[in-house]
């Protein structure tokens, strides 16, 4: 059980590891809490899920459990002068089935949220914030939820802000890779090596490394000579493509105001998808339908999906079929408009996944002091300011039963959910050329 005299490794600088820093240090202010990442958090370019542009923040969930704590989350976004300023309460307009927009407004009614929030047929909702949706492809649609509370977060300098505050409160952070953990002759995780050969030791060591988890864990486990260390068949690897579009001035008129743009869980039952508001920089974002695994050999035998093995996670090297898949989505959204318009800073983003898409938030059944917070199932950034708060609790051992089941290392899973790396990237890739 954590306590002020506990140390904490965590490894990991994403929302996740930066949360629970914060709430840490808040809570423990004289503990020795240091976070080890393999980029600078002030670096231009990073490989976390976390780091990007921008990211949605919205309470529209059918599940009550994430609704209750995304409006949480919203709340401090809302109101606290740490988190306020990168939140943009824009609205949003959700193209949906007719069950999803019920059982969200189900939830909001249950939570005493009913303001700004409705739902409209597909052709009275193309009227709406100027017709910006007009042309829509709503095939499979059945009725649009607008929720105005909803927005965008911009998440790189939030990210950014919220890691300088925990510095200044006396976290510490190592920028270096994790190769292995370590443990002890009884088997309990005592601390972490890095790549250079460093060691870095405390008594609670926190995994918030997301798509890499697999990964630290198969090396770990074999370094260690403990098998159950394993993810098995808990966490699974994924990415997806994102890209933007810089608009001239017409266009940014009409769009500076618009809403998160979403549409999924309709009657096609394919992973939803998105367009995110322009940034300051009149960057248009949307991110592709094809949800893909990168299945390689970790090691001699065993076959796992991870990230390309590139430091930087080849996140910019984004095959035509790819791009192509983003620019479907903008078509789908747009119409003709978006076919005139040329899309550029594709990624590849990475996440770690769940076939429920909960998160792990949960001690690691196999290894004494070693803790997992991580899976966010490319839904996790909106959570950024509450979801240390409940890292902790699951270190002090208060974590509530309702939670602590959802977010077990090992409980019973179901078959995965909608939005799952079902594709494999090598698929994805674009033919190799050989002269002859």
């Amino acid at each position: 059980m954590a306590s002020a005299q506990s140390s904490f490794i965590i490894v990991g600088a994403g929302v996740f590891g930066v949360s629970t820093a914060y709430h840490l240090i808040k809570k423990y202010p004289n503990a020795s809490i240091t976070i080890v990442d393999r980029d600078d958090y002030d670096a231009d370019k990073r490989v976390a899920a976390s780091w990007d542009w921008n990211k949605v923040m919205r309470a529209d969930y059918q599940d009550p459990l994430y609704c209750e704590l995304a409006l949480e989350a919203q709340d401090i976004f809302t109101s606290d002068p740490l988190w306020k300023p990168f939140f943009h309460q824009t609205g949003l307009y959700w193209m949906c089935g007719r069950d999803y927009a019920q059982n969200c407004m189900d939830n909001f009614e249950k939570l005493g949220r009913k303001t700004g929030i409705t739902v409209w047929t597909v052709e009275e909702a193309r009227a709406l914030f100027g017709g910006l949706f007009q042309a829509s492809d709503c095939t499979s649609v059945e009725q649009v939820l607008v929720n105005e509370t909803s927005g965008w977060i911009a998440a790189g300098d939030c990210l950014r802000a919220v890691t300088r505050r925990i510095l200044e409160l006396g976290v510490k952070y190592v920028s270096e890779e994790v190769a292995t953990l370590q443990l002890d002759h009884d088997g309990n995780c005592i601390g972490v090596k890095t790549a250079t050969g460093r060691q870095l030791r405390g008594s609670h060591v926190v995994l918030c490394t997301g798509a890499f988890t697999p990964k630290l864990l198969e090396l770990s486990a074999a370094a260690e000579g403990v098998d159950d260390l394993r993810a098995g068949s808990r966490i699974l690897a994924g990415g997806v493509t994102t890209g933007l579009v810089r608009l001239d001035d017409d266009a940014y008129s009409r769009f500076a105001d618009m809403p998160v743009g979403f549409q999924g869980y309709t009657s096609k039952k394919e992973p939803f998808i998105g367009s995110l508001p322009p940034t300051k920089d009149r960057e248009l974002k949307w991110w592709g339908q094809k949800i893909f695994r990168n299945t390689n050999e970790v090691l001699p035998g065993r076959f796992i999906s991870m990230p390309p093995a590139e430091v930087d996670y080849a996140q910019w090297r984004v095959s035509e079929t790819l791009k192509e898949d983003v620019a479907q989505v903008s078509r789908a959204f747009y119409g003709n408009e978006a076919a005139t318009w040329e899309l550029e800073k594709h990624r590849i983003c990475w996440d770690a996944f769940t076939t429920s898409s909960d998160f792990i938030i949960s001690p690691h059944s196999s290894s004494k002091g070693l803790y997992l917070a991580t899976c966010g199932s490319f839904h996790g950034y909106k959570f950024f300011p509450v979801i240390g708060k409940y890292v902790v609790q699951m270190l002090h051992g208060s974590l509530s039963e309702q939670l602590a089941e959802r977010w077990a290392w090992d409980r019973e899973r179901p078959e995965p959910a909608v939005n799952w790396p079902r594709m494999e990237m090598r698929d994805l890739m674009d033919p190799v050329r050989i002269s002859r």
